[in-house]
């Protein structure tokens, strides 16, 4: 390395003024509006870094993907992908309950640790290289989408296409709170519910109705009991009933499962869809939806990792690594066999909550860190 990281000027107030704005444009998934407006934020503040942006249209009624490509001697050839998220679990109007604020060295917000705080850090390793003179050894793509949060239904063909042609994928989802970062996901299944009853008044004609939500909830409390240590189930959206004076006729549900090894997911997934049928004069149906397939580290994964710890020492920086429950879109191109390290985003917690924070030095520890990354892998 022909630099010190150290010395790059990373200014924590600078760039928690410059990140306030990321946060304060609120980009829920399901509002491609309100995406697509942080889309634009994040590709201007990409194009003054000297990035070649292109805007890639959004489909299935989510918002659009932002690819910046920066120029570099050998072109087109496979580099670095920095990839990461723009969409975010909190619907517009959660800034009033969780604003942006700073409280020391913790800095709060909607979608500031998951994961803009982590998109950001690394725009801003890019510039400080740029800034400093630092040519790094392959070019680098920084690929930002649009539904993470929901399991990436309309972006993973994109994320597949643009991965196949990297050399290393680096993702900047929160990192672990022991300071450590991510070589591995659990594989993750979604799954749409359904239940359908007969309808009739809840008053004069109760026992001749069949309610689709009374059969749901027992369906709840059997797919959630079904969980093992290999295998997690849980039921987070339910929808039904209309009139509270009418049984009701159909009630929907979403469920999720979880498993650290790909066979045990599967055997999961066939014991949820073996329960579809009929009880009790209500009809149960089971979809599956979207999977992210497990990503189990192989040895180039680990070669990129030791080099990361190799630089985090330099740092001072200790880098535990693990392989973590929740999805991300490294199980993707870790799964496709591309190195990948994920979890080199900004450190926080209770993301997906309304105290959702990141530990604000972090912001600068790990921008070096990513820094470091891009200025030495070859």
């Amino acid at each position: 390395m022909n630099f010190d990281p150290k010395q790059l000027p990373f200014d924590l107030d600078d760039m928690l003024g410059r990140l306030r704005p990321w946060i304060e444009c609120e980009s829920p998934t399901y509002d491609a509006a309100a995406v697509n407006r942080m889309m634009d934020l994040a590709a201007r503040d990409l194009m003054i870094a000297g990035a070649r942006v292109e805007r890639i249209a959004g489909r299935m009624g989510f918002g659009d993907c932002v690819r910046a490509r920066f120029p570099h001697p050998r072109g087109d050839a496979p580099g670095v992908l920095v990839m990461g998220h723009l969409d975010t679990v909190h619907p517009v109007g959660t800034l009033g309950p969780l604003p942006f604020r700073r409280a020391g060295d913790l800095c709060y917000g909607p979608g500031i640790c998951d994961m803009k705080g982590g998109n950001f850090l690394s725009l801003e390793a890019i510039a400080q290289l740029g800034r400093a003179g630092v040519e790094t050894p392959l070019p680098v793509t920084v690929l930002l989408t649009s539904d993470e949060e929901v399991g990436t239904p309309s972006t993973r063909d994109v994320i597949e296409a643009e991965a196949s042609r990297a050399k290393y994928v680096l993702i900047p989802e929160p990192g672990r709170t022991d300071g450590g970062v991510v070589t591995g996901r659990y594989a993750i299944a979604r799954f749409a519910l359904e239940t359908t009853g007969k309808p009739s008044h809840a008053g004069a004609t109760l026992s001749e109705g069949r309610s689709a939500i009374r059969e749901m909830a027992k369906r709840i409390l059997e797919i959630e009991t079904m969980t093992t240590s290999d295998c997690t189930y849980s039921v987070g959206v339910i929808q039904g009933g209309q009139w509270v004076n009418c049984v009701t006729t159909t009630c929907r549900a979403q469920a999720l499962s979880m498993a650290k090894r790909q066979h045990d997911l599967d055997s999961g997934v066939a014991r949820l869809m073996a329960l579809a049928g009929e009880r009790d004069g209500v009809s149960f149906k089971v979809e599956r939806t979207v999977t992210r397939p497990v990503w189990e580290p192989d040895g180039k994964c680990m070669a990129l990792y030791e080099h990361a710890v190799a630089l985090a020492k330099d740092l001072g920086l200790a880098l535990p690594h693990q392989s973590a429950p929740g999805g991300s879109d490294g199980n993707f191109t870790g799964a496709m066999g591309i190195p990948t390290l994920d979890g080199l985003g900004a450190i926080g917690k209770d993301f997906h909550t309304l105290n959702e924070h990141i530990f604000a030095r972090s912001l600068v520890d790990r921008g070096r860190l990513m820094a470091s990354l891009l200025a030495t892998l070859k």
